[in-house]
């Protein structure tokens, strides 16, 4: 409930703002590819200010994301690495435990088996 009224109260402004701006710039510019004629372009495209303008900031978000998830690849390598690693040493610990007769868990405890903490409420 409480997600439905903060996203109502940041995108009805949102659209607001949105609308404002498609309002105010619907002039027509003539976006041009060719360099080396101006007068005659081989490609050109007539569309709205505002138009032309969110498409470039949704083609900058993308690239930007995909300029993150490339920087970003050392690390998730890294992590799939050593994961893997770990499977193998806790394999190799638990065959070693086996050899040795020492009992070995079946599961480690996981962090919802964990007690819980409670703060006891504040006092009067």
């Amino acid at each position: 409930m409480i997600r439905k009224v903060v996203t109502a109260l940041i995108l009805v402004p949102l659209a607001i703002l949105f609308i404002a701006f498609a309002v105010a710039n619907r002039q027509t510019v003539v976006v041009s590819l060719d360099p080396f004629d101006p007068a005659d372009p081989a490609f050109s495209i007539a569309m709205p200010l505002f138009a032309l303008i969110i498409v470039l900031v949704i083609v900058g978000v993308m690239v930007g994301g995909v300029a993150a998830w490339l920087r970003q690849g050392k690390w998730r390598w890294r992590a799939r690495y050593f994961e893997h690693e770990a499977r193998e040493l806790r394999t190799e610990l638990d065959e070693q435990k086996r050899r040795s007769g020492m009992a070995a868990p079946a599961t480690l405890m996981r962090t919802d088996d964990a007690p819980r903490l409670s703060i006891p409420p504040p006092a009067a």
